[in-house]
């Protein structure tokens, strides 16, 4: 009997966790039926599911990292043991963005708003990337770790009218409910890879607002041309829909200047292939940080960063998720200190802005100060 009771049990929780999992609307929606259909349709699809086209050994040009795929139990021990260097001592205190100043770039400004969330203004657009302004990369935003600052340069609400909201991806760091039903009234067009727009229909979203891309596929919209660029990643909202939408990389460009926005991704061969493709970019937004070597498939590390930039062939580099929360081991200096060594040693120009602090691309003029010291 006490075993029958306790399979009931169990069967009732996997029961409950299903449906939290299917009704609960920040965990998002998987594509229907002929949209599946339209996916499978992508070079990168295979098997009912997207996948990078390569696997085995990468090379960062100073050595080579396994692809991960191992260790799964020592990194529970590391997550259970933890590290109190892994956050900041105390909040930090970002730079004020002023609405009014939104949209008054001359040229090309990012401004960055922690981990991979970056306001782009080219050409008169307005453009944000990635825009997880919520608390917690979560889908309960009561749960897991916070955002290392109280405040931000600007809330969701604050903004004024957004040209466009480019995602790279659909995981909880990158692709925030909370902040998406604040943005989907001002925003313009949502420029999405392969089945996220299901996540934002399901969101209150119009269909007619939202542009799906394969890895190739390139738009413009509001004078800037934006095309979708590999990545060697993953993505999955719950359980239930491991790699089932796409990820990927951007190439954005305007009239007088071209962005490439890296999303997250371990180092490959695709790097190299954009800068010959796409290159030069006179500004580079490259993840940096939340990386270990037993998962440097799916993350660079900071050395990688500074040489996907070079392959990509970038003028000036902004390390990005970092800064923000912690996912990762490592301290959370250690990606900007990483980064910042790598770059000098291989003559790199680096900008490290505090969080609301303004970079225009092209200037002679960038944020260098070590501010998280």
């Amino acid at each position: 009997m006490v075993i029958v009771m306790i399979i009931m049990l169990l069967v009732l929780l996997a029961a409950a966790a299903y449906l939290v999992m299917i009704l609960y609307p920040a965990f998002g929606q998987r594509a229907g039926k002929l949209e599946k259909s339209v996916n499978s349709r992508s070079l990168q699809y295979s098997h009912g599911k997207f996948a990078y086209p390569e696997t085995a050994v990468i090379s960062s040009g100073s050595g080579s990292e396994q692809a991960g795929g191992g260790g799964g139990i020592s990194i529970l021990k590391d997550f259970i043991k933890g590290n109190p260097r892994s956050r900041p001592a105390e909040p930090l205190e970002p730079l004020p963005v002023e609405r009014s100043a939104i949209g008054q770039a001359s040229g090309t400004r990012v401004t960055w708003f922690g981990h991979s969330a970056v306001l782009l203004e080219m050409d008169g657009a307005k453009i944000f990337l990635d825009p997880m302004l919520g608390n917690a990369p979560s889908p309960f935003p009561f749960i897991g770790g916070r955002r290392y600052s109280i405040e931000l340069p600007i809330t969701a609400a604050g903004l004024p009218e957004i040209d466009a909201v480019v995602l790279s991806h659909d995981h909880y760091d990158h692709l925030d409910y909370g902040t998406i039903r604040k943005l989907k009234d001002k925003t313009g067009l949502f420029i999405v890879p392969l089945g996220v727009g299901a996540h934002l229909r399901r969101w209150g979203v119009s269909k007619d607002r939202i542009r799906e891309c394969d890895w190739g596929d390139e738009l413009t919209y509001a004078g800037i041309t934006f095309t979708s660029a590999p990545a060697r990643h993953f993505s999955g909202r719950s359980l239930l829909d491991r790699n089932a939408t796409l990820w990927c990389s951007w190439v954005i460009k305007g009239k007088q200047s071209k962005v490439f926005f890296s999303g997250d991704s371990g180092y490959g061969r695709h790097f190299a292939e954009i800068g010959r493709k796409y290159g030069p970019f006179d500004l580079t937004l490259m993840e940096c940080g939340q990386y270990d070597p037993r998962w440097a498939d799916i993350h660079m590390l900071p050395e990688q960063t500074v040489a996907a930039h070079l392959d990509v062939r970038g003028e000036l580099l902004i390390p990005i998720h970092w800064g923000a929360f912690t996912l990762s081991m490592h301290d959370w200096t250690d990606p900007v200190e990483r980064v910042s060594a790598a770059a000098a040693a291989r003559g790199v120009r680096l900008a490290t802005p505090r969080i609301g602090e303004p970079v225009a691309a092209g200037s002679a003029q960038f944020p260098v100060l070590s501010w998280w010291r």
